[in-house]
């Protein structure tokens, strides 16, 4: 059983400065709550329960989100704030939490890589920070029941337009089933002129611990990073990586109107804020 998350936390966020100059932009919020307490939630929900964070340089309020607060936590009892005392010990609570640096940007693959020796020789999943999939069952759960069955590579795919390939890693294969490929084929971020499908790899997967070999022996890639696509690829020429179609609504909070999205998302969800952001709305001016 797949118990052990990985969670890449590193990057700058350079598409929210200047704020992210000094905020990590995993901390930035969704209502009241980060971004990455959404992803470290998913995970628990399926099970997950041995988070990694792999983080960089400037990332200490992230890790510090999941610690105790003695402090905090003392002032709320005295001041009689029960319920708030209660939400920041849940979150403290959620998932035993280890950190490893990144000590050079060097992507995704090698985020993985930097891993290892945290994760041990066990099967892991991936989970990228910057998407938030809002599901029943959770996103990863929907990986980790495949990988129960095949015990292989898993990726979670989406259908996007054919406009926006270079942004993601693309898989080609048949399907076995509704929502279900063998991929024998992994491309990181063709043009949509090279791409072989439009079914992109989206921020979710789970691992075979062989994946860290592979990794090692992985050269540079496009962009001089170390691709985790490369190294999939791998196990996709063995017949080893299976695709499955997420289902749920996914939000992609790595740029700005994607975090505007999946608060407006979270905020309908709140039946103390709803009918409040209604009102906002329909209070705006036309344009």
């Amino acid at each position: 059983m797949v118990r052990t998350a990985v969670i890449p936390v590193a990057g700058l966020g350079t598409r929210f400065l200047p704020v992210t100059k000094a905020v990590p932009k995993e901390m930035l919020p969704i209502v009241d709550r980060p971004c990455i307490e959404y992803v470290v939630a998913e995970a628990v929900a399926a099970g997950l329960d041995q988070i990694v964070f792999v983080t960089a340089r400037g990332k200490d309020a992230l890790v510090d989100y999941f610690d105790r607060s003695p402090a905090l936590e003392q002032n709320l009892e005295q001041n009689g704030k029960r319920e708030l005392l209660a939400t920041v010990r849940e979150v403290a609570r959620m998932a035993q939490v280890v950190t490893v640096r990144q000590g050079e940007a060097l992507g995704l693959g090698h985020a993985v890589l930097t891993a290892r020796h945290a994760v041990g020789d066990r099967d892991f999943a991936v989970l990228l920070g910057d998407d938030i999939m809002d599901s029943d069952p959770p996103a990863i759960a929907q990986l980790t029941a495949v990988h129960a069955e095949t015990g292989g590579a898993v990726v979670g795919l989406l259908d996007v337009p054919r406009a926006h390939t270079s942004r993601y890693g693309i898989c080609d294969g048949p399907w076995l089933a509704p929502g279900r490929m063998s991929v024998r084929a992994m491309i990181e971020k063709p043009s949509p002129e090279e791409a072989p499908s439009t079914q992109a790899i989206v921020g979710r997967y789970v691992l075979p611990s062989a994946i860290f070999d592979i990794l090692a022996r992985t050269p540079r890639g496009k962009g001089g990073e170390v691709q985790l696509t490369d190294a999939l690829a791998v196990l996709a020429g063995l017949g080893s990586v299976t695709g499955v179609t997420m289902q749920g609504r996914r939000f992609d909070t790595g740029n700005v109107l994607g975090l505007l999205e999946a608060t407006l998302h979270y905020t309908a969800q709140r039946p103390d804020l709803r009918q409040g952001l209604y009102d906002l709305l329909a209070a705006m001016p036309p344009r």
